[in-house]
């Protein structure tokens, strides 16, 4: 059952169909409340205790009074769920207690702020801020409006709906709704007469109603109460607007269409370029232009790569490690492949960032040494080597420490790239994801904001939680369209194909959109995701449900060559030589696909019944027993692990010298359906 929550107002639960839930009494609810304003973190049970009853003594048994509150709530939030099974919802984990949910309505306002932040056609910014101010109820979290611990979310919610409220008014501004601008500031200055912008905005909305005189008297009570309340004078802004209505300035008449600002920005700026700077100035703004180019679109993702090296080599040549530090690092386009597009060109980046590193030393900057650990880090994406993955831990300390939250965006990109070092570790990408998201969000961060959501879907995919994926897929391509991402859409065609595998879709559907996905990657300038993808894809398909192999038209193995060599030399009876492959192989690297590779070999091994093969198969894919085989990229998936396992472990019994129902005489021969 969908459960929603919503803290926009009371503290309340619905089920699906939009039905109140009962929650029970005042505790339940707070202590529902203080888990959500943990936004999926876990609450340890002596923190519990300690804002439960922060006014008074805690009861002799506060524990059990809270385990007791804690059963209610899960009776009344997944009130279909059998006897004995484990919550989805409200969890323990670890010393305490944590929500899994995604459905709340704050998640839902604070997205949608996202979206109307980003949009440049007023009409939608405007209807999505009506519709994101219509799921208040009233003041935010107002079952624990007395506590302390929720103070901070409750002020930060508050903040958000008055930044709404006033952006919804410029939008009604500039689609040329006055009137409805002009009622909601007036109700809005008087509940909130700190708010200097909504003054403005009233005067301003009153000026080109053609209300000179009231516009004008509007500032006058402003400068009136922040003297008397505040004893501030109005700031520049306020008098400023003030001067120009009582000179009627042009500019208050009609706002200046958003393209032809930037045609006007952009001309203009580029001639200033022309008259100025130096050649280390240029080339630090160079790299700027090329951070926004990669995101682009294909061909600006494979000029801005070409560009790069040059760039850091023009760096080096002025024999400044500093200036060198800087193009480095400031190319930080967010990288959610784990296998490098141009192999050549990252060792490059590499190398020169550990010189740059070992040329500045220890007394580097923080954020500068964080820079080029995470640059480290995102190009040794699929080594081996622990060396990257102790740069992007040191990375994202540094940024923790500095409290810069774009720093920390760029690191933590690089933490996720370090997080393939061994299968099973989808739920920590997924918490690494979230963070990005929220971390990204509150700064405008919209290439790492994307970045999160695509963790996001990857995450929902390897669990195979089709409603968390589907809810970041859903918010990823808003946020793309919003701000011309055309790569997300790769990304996201991949998932489509792998849901209907996920929901038991006729295989031959599924293979048709696989084949589709890949049709649309082969433009999208990505050869490190694109290469061999869509035959893997197949492969795990076929293995999956049991179906005869043969080779896909057109497609190339690339670099999944080496772990399904096994099952293609068994799909052409050669047994003997499968085996040789078997006793050959090397353990697939880091990545995404490490569990799709291991798949392939685990179910060549139990044709052959190889036990050797078997044993290292399992000893790999056991960290991922709750996951999905191959979904960790969300692109495709080789069936769930723990189903494979089974079969090994069935396998390596020693009354077992095969595996039920796996022929030990080589794979189905002939030409598969799959066409």
């Amino acid at each position: 059952m969908t459960v929603r929550l919503g803290v926009l107002g009371p503290v309340r639960a619905w089920d699906g169909n939009g039905h109140t839930l009962p929650l029970k009494g005042p505790r339940h609810r707070q202590v529902l409340a203080r888990l959500l304003i943990a936004h999926g973190r876990v609450v340890p049970v002596e923190v519990l205790v300690d804002d439960l009853w922060e006014e008074e003594d805690p009861p002799a048994d506060a524990v059990g009074a809270l385990r007791t509150f804690v059963a209610a709530l899960r009776r009344a939030l997944e009130p279909d769920r059998a006897p004995r099974t484990p919550p989805s919802l409200l969890i323990t984990q670890g010393p305490g207690y944590a929500l899994r949910t995604h459905r709340v309505d704050a998640h839902e306002f604070e997205h949608a702020l996202t979206e109307a932040r980003s949009d440049t056609d007023p009409a939608r910014t405007a209807h999505t801020l009506e519709q994101a101010l219509g799921l208040w109820r009233g003041p935010a979290y107002t079952d624990v409006a007395h506590t302390t611990w929720a103070r901070a979310e409750r002020a930060r919610l508050s903040e958000l709906r008055l930044g709404a409220v006033e952006t919804l008014a410029r939008a009604r501004l500039d689609t040329h709704d006055t009137d409805r601008a002009i009622a909601d500031l007036d109700a809005h200055v008087a509940d909130h007469p700190w708010r200097e912008q909504a003054w403005q905005l009233l005067a301003t909305a009153l000026y080109r109603a053609g209300r000179q005189g009231e516009a004008l008297q509007v500032l006058r009570r402003a400068r009136t109460l922040l003297a008397h309340d505040l004893g501030l004078d109005p700031s520049r802004a306020l008098r400023r607007l003030e001067h120009d209505i009582l000179h009627q300035a042009d500019h208050l008449d009609e706002p200046e269409r958003p393209t032809d600002v930037v045609e006007r920005l952009w001309h203009s700026t580029a001639r200033a370029y022309r008259a100025g700077p130096g050649p280390r100035a240029r080339l630090e703004s160079t790299v700027g232009l090329l951070r926004t180019l990669a995101l682009t679109g294909p061909e600006g993702l494979v000029g801005a790569r070409e560009r790069r090296v040059e760039a850091i080599d023009a760096a080096r040549e002025l024999g400044d490690p500093e200036l060198t530090a800087r193009v480095i690092g400031a190319f930080d386009v967010p990288a959610n492949w784990t296998r490098s597009d141009d192999p050549d060109q990252a060792t490059r980046v590499v190398a020169a960032a550990e010189q740059t590193l070992t040329g500045l030393g220890h007394d580097a900057h923080r954020a500068v040494r964080a820079r080029l650990l995470t640059t480290i880090a995102l190009e040794s994406r699929g080594a081996r080597s622990p060396r990257p993955r102790r740069a992007a831990l040191e990375a994202e300390e540094l940024a923790r420490e500095s409290g810069d939250p774009a720093l920390l965006a760029f690191t933590l990109n690089g933490r996720w790239m370090q997080t393939f070092h061994r299968t099973g570790l989808a739920t920590e990408r997924g918490r690494i994801g979230d963070e990005l998201v929220r971390v990204a969000a509150r700064q405008g961060a919209v290439s790492f904001e994307i970045l999160g959501h695509l963790i996001g879907v990857q995450t929902g995919a390897a669990l195979g939680d089709v409603e968390r994926a589907d809810h970041h897929v859903g918010t990823v391509e808003s946020l793309a369209r919003r701000h011309e991402r055309p790569l997300v859409e790769v990304f996201t065609t991949w998932y489509r194909a792998l849901r209907l595998d996920l929901q038991g879709q006729d295989p031959e559907r599924v293979a048709d959109a696989y084949r589709a996905a890949a049709e649309h990657t082969a433009s999208a300038g990505m050869p490190g995701l694109e290469e061999g993808l869509l035959a893997l894809a197949l492969a795990c398909l076929r293995s999956r449900h049991g179906l005869p192999w043969s080779q896909e038209p057109g497609t190339e193995w690339g670099p999944h060559a080496p772990w399904a060599l096994p099952a293609r030399l068994l799909a052409q009876d050669r047994a003997e030589e499968a085996a040789l492959a078997l006793d050959r192989f090397e353990d697939p690297g880091p990545g995404l696909l490490m569990e799709a590779h291991w798949a392939l070999i685990a179910h060549a091994a139990l044709t052959l019944d190889h036990r050797p093969a078997l044993r290292r198969a399992h000893t790999a894919l056991t960290p991922a027993r709750g996951e999905q085989a191959g979904a960790a990229g969300g692109l495709f998936t080789a069936g769930p692990v723990s189903d494979l396992l089974e079969r090994v472990e069935h396998a390596l019994q020693p009354s077992s010298p095969e595996s039920a129902g796996i022929s030990t005489h080589g794979w189905p021969d002939g030409e598969s359906h799959l066409r």
